[in-house]
């Protein structure tokens, strides 16, 4: 069996002062109450523009409620954004945004309530006494039925009301689903910011610190050459922030001439001495097609290659990155050291891999680091503007704030589709994101009489169990948002990788399959 990598699963909330810890105990003295997280284990703050969004959608549904001032967000799977909310010292709620209806939704969770009901003005449905009670009179739960309701509180998320308990749901169309009905008594806690996160965690920064500068010291007595790899993201920032500590004082940037404006004024503020040249991105995916994120071509061509040339004519490079655990599956094990297997000129050390988007945000605003202001825009990844890695979440800001960029991009794809006979609501939805798309995907697109095309060269097989990201429960909770296509179960032929193929290939296997068989039969009989 895979042994798992050493990531954090829990995070840790001090109570007595209202705010999330690095570690279990509390610069306080208190010890942290654990809190379950969801693969793939990372959570960050939610910043300017989350905190103006969660607001925003609190609001309008259930009046001026009070909103935390410290709120995390540990995304998990979904058809696009899909974050849980962290805040007050539990699972305060599930913040998705819908690819069809381009909307966001926040769907509270049970232990928001205290904090929520006794200062809602609306948003809250009576469900009358004896709902879900059978013919003979007996009691029924109606936790996680439908019930119909009689309200004029427009359709998204409610808060029901049955007796003395209150619940969640979903309101559509005359019904609301009802999830987990608990008793609900007010909390008072205290009021918290970022400024008190920061003062309780200080020993904690301060050790991260220590042995992340130490580790590159260590490292940097065996190479005549030391850089840092900086991209304007905050992974890197650190990373340089960090390097330049340990007395690195080369770094270099890639330039793809596909990055965001904002990152371009960043990057020009950070000294960085080495700008490399990406190349044009433009004649390639003409050429080739739109990059997907099972087939990132355009890595290889606008940012590897660029500095495989250049590190070859100086030699072995050590180089300090900002890789992470927590980005993916593929980085879970990610030692201090690793060799470029794309760069044999190139030995990376990644300082902070063992860092969660939560401290490496905490160390920025602890050492008033200047951070790319995409972050407080929205914008959760960056890197090229068009990087089919986005969530459309985030693609409805770069339409918002630079459509001269979208419409370049939108433009292409409309004709590329059309040339591939795929309608625009292949692209709206963000479909051309995969080369073979997901079952979720696949769902979607199903639902919505998208035809996806056929990739016998990607082949799209189930997802290992170690690597789900999601447990029964959460898959249930998700579920039940409005317009989440991940309620329908998947049909036998969207469950069946040898469904994606072509007839002629799928003929071939089922009769070499029989023919392999047969031999078998042949072979135990002898």
């Amino acid at each position: 069996m895979q042994q798992e990598p050493a990531v954090k699963k829990t995070l840790y909330w001090c109570n007595t002062c209202n705010v999330p810890l690095i570690g279990r105990t509390c610069g306080c003295g208190a010890t942290g109450e654990s809190i379950p997280l969801n693969k793939p284990y990372d959570l960050r703050p939610a910043l300017t523009a989350d905190q103006e969004l969660i607001t925003r959608l609190l609001h309008e549904r259930f009046g001026p409620v009070p909103v935390p001032g410290v709120i995390l967000l540990n995304k998990t799977g979904g058809l696009d954004r899909y974050e849980m909310a962290i805040a007050n010292g539990g699972r305060f709620g599930w913040l998705s945004f819908n690819p069809v209806t381009r909307r966001h939704e926040l769907m509270l969770l049970p232990e928001a309530l205290p904090f929520i009901v006794p200062y809602a003005k609306k948003g809250i449905i009576e469900i009358p006494p004896g709902t879900g009670d059978d013919e003979d009179g007996k009691s029924r739960r109606i936790g996680g039925k439908k019930v119909d309701v009689s309200t004029s509180e427009p359709d998204g998320p409610v808060i029901v009301r049955y007796g003395n308990r209150y619940g969640t749901g979903v309101l559509s169309e005359g019904s609301v689903r009802v999830r987990e009905l608990v008793r609900v008594d007010p909390k008072e806690v205290a009021n918290s910011d970022w400024g008190e996160v920061i003062r309780r965690n200080y020993d904690r920064l301060k050790d991260l610190e220590r042995s992340a500068v130490r580790s590159i010291k260590q490292e940097m007595k065996n190479f005549d050459h030391v850089n840092a790899s900086f991209s304007g993201g905050k992974d890197s920032t650190v990373a340089l922030a960090l390097a330049r500590k340990a007395g690195v004082e080369e770094a270099y940037f890639v330039d793809t001439h596909l990055e965001f404006p904002e990152t371009y004024d960043f990057i020009n503020s950070q000294q960085v001495q080495v700008t490399l040249d990406g190349g044009d991105f433009w004649p390639g995916v003409e050429k080739i097609g739109p990059p997907g994120k099972d087939n990132r071509w355009c890595c290889k061509i606008v940012k590897m290659a660029p500095v495989r040339r250049w590190m070859d004519t100086i030699g072995p490079v050590l180089t300090v990155q900002g890789n992470r655990w927590y980005e993916s599956f593929n980085r879970a094990e990610l030692d201090l050291l690793s060799n470029n297997p794309a760069n044999p000129n190139q030995t990376n050390c990644s300082p902070i891999r063992s860092w969660r988007a939560f401290e490496v945000f905490l160390y920025l605003k602890w050492r008033n680091i200047p951070y790319n202001p995409l972050y407080d825009m929205g914008i959760e990844r960056i890197g090229c503007w068009l990087c089919p890695a986005m969530l459309e979440a985030e693609y409805e800001i770069l339409r918002e704030k630079h459509p001269e960029l979208s419409d370049r991009w939108d433009a292409f794809l409309e004709k590329w589709a059309n040339d591939h006979g795929l309608p625009k609501e292949y692209v709206r939805c963000g479909m051309w994101r995969w080369k073979s798309p997901p079952p979720k995907m696949r769902e979607l697109a199903k639902e919505m009489g998208i035809p996806i095309p056929r990739s016998p060269d990607v082949e799209h097989l189930p997802q290992r169990r170690e690597q789900r990201d999601e447990s029964r429960t959460e898959r249930r909770e998700r579920r039940t948002l409005t317009g989440q296509i991940g309620r329908i179960k998947p049909s036998s032929e969207e469950r069946t990788p040898l469904k994606t193929w072509s007839s002629k290939v799928r003929s071939t296997s089922n009769n070499d399959s029989k023919k392999a068989a047969g031999h078998r039969e042949k072979k135990e009989r002898r």
